[in-house]
């Protein structure tokens, strides 16, 4: 089958949707298939609507494929363009932006809704990214649950030594993720001045926000955990394992994920994760059993769930049921090949129905 793929940016980027896409993309030649990728600049939401207008655009679209992929973030140059193209699309939804709580929602959700209405099917990574999805008038048989694999590092990793992790102090807790209001750092750090708790926390991210970090800063700075909590920027994949093997927490509480990768490779060295309800996260943590769920921006809730947590026994307890969770969660394979039934569907439908 001769698949396409269009996107923002640069399948070479870190992120998680950006990994998710790679992955899929040497998956499904892997499987024999032959991908061809369109990768499009980076637009401002305003002025990527405006590439609806643009000939030059549909003619760089119009690729001899069977059916094209497309990452969702891409919708504000496709919103219309997907009309004039030739194959069956089917759509990479990673989190929509509607479900970000942003100032302009409703018009993200009227623009997505119609970007939607051109797709053919759609591709969810998530169990809750597929009920914002149907929710948006997408028919459910035209959907599959693709959920990413957790084996960015896939340590070796003991239940003994998770046990003895445990019971070092003080508590070290690792937020991961790029450092926007979205993520939630500010209630993370507000969470832990409350808790009083023997804690520690190191920050991993790229800075997307400066005007938000500067307010956290600024927090720090007249807060008695200040010293306590350590900025450390980007780190290589190394860096970042062996800070994630030293860590007994993951805590990235969210105002929404799509899926929350990040809780899986955190689970993947035994870290039981702090983690939102509003989302995908849903689908990897389990309250009580592999982390704990908060609301977003409920401060109060990341503080509680500090204080459990700084209990070793259950840290332990949690940190190998996390592991176990992580061990069983569906690899590359199974989920290219959920996508590679959904993209057959519906270049064979477009082929029944030419």
């Amino acid at each position: 089958m001769r698949v396409g793929l269009t996107l923002y940016g640069s399948l070479d980027e870190r992120s998680g949707g950006f990994r998710y896409d790679r992955k899929l993309v040497e998956q499904l030649r892997r499987a024999g298939h032959t991908v061809e990728t369109i990768e499009l600049p980076w637009r401002e939401y305003h002025r990527g609507l405006l590439d609806n207008a643009s000939p030059t655009l549909r003619d760089r679209l119009a690729v001899d494929v069977d059916v094209m992929l497309q990452d969702e973030l891409a919708h504000p140059s496709l919103v219309a363009t997907n009309r004039r193209l030739p194959y069956p699309i089917v759509s990479i939804v990673h989190h929509l932006r509607a479900s970000e709580g942003r100032a302009l929602s409703g018009l993200y959700r009227a623009v997505e809704r119609r970007y939607l209405d051109t797709v053919d099917g759609v591709v969810c990574n998530s169990t809750a990214t597929r009920d914002v999805v149907t929710g948006l008038g997408v028919d459910a048989e035209s959907t599959v649950v693709a959920p990413p694999a957790g084996d960015r590092f896939d340590p070796d990793l003991s239940g003994k030594t998770i046990a003895e992790r445990a019971h070092s102090r003080p508590l070290q807790v690792v937020f991961v993720g790029n450092i926007a209001p979205r993520k939630g750092l500010d209630t993370l750090v507000e969470g832990l001045a409350a808790a009083g708790v023997d804690a520690e926390l190191t920050v991993v991210g790229r800075t997307v926000d400066e005007a938000y970090v500067d307010e956290i800063r600024d927090y720090l700075a007249d807060s008695d955990v200040g010293d306590r909590v350590h900025l450390v920027g980007e780190l290589s994949d190394e860096q970042l394992a062996a800070t994630l093997r030293e860590s007994h927490v993951l805590a990235v509480p969210s105002r929404y994920e799509g899926f929350g990768i990040v809780y899986l490779e955190g689970m993947s060295f035994g870290l039981p994760a702090i983690a939102s309800r509003a989302g995908g996260a849903t689908d990897v943590v389990t309250d009580g059993e592999t982390g704990v769920l908060v609301g977003p921006g409920d401060v109060t809730a990341v503080a509680g769930a500090l204080t459990r947590l700084s209990d070793p026994e259950r840290v332990a307890a949690m940190g190998q049921a996390a592991r176990e969770r992580y061990e069983r969660h569906p690899g590359w394979e199974e989920t290219t090949a959920r996508v590679g039934r959904l993209l057959a569907d519906v270049a064979s439908v477009r082929e029944v129905s030419a």
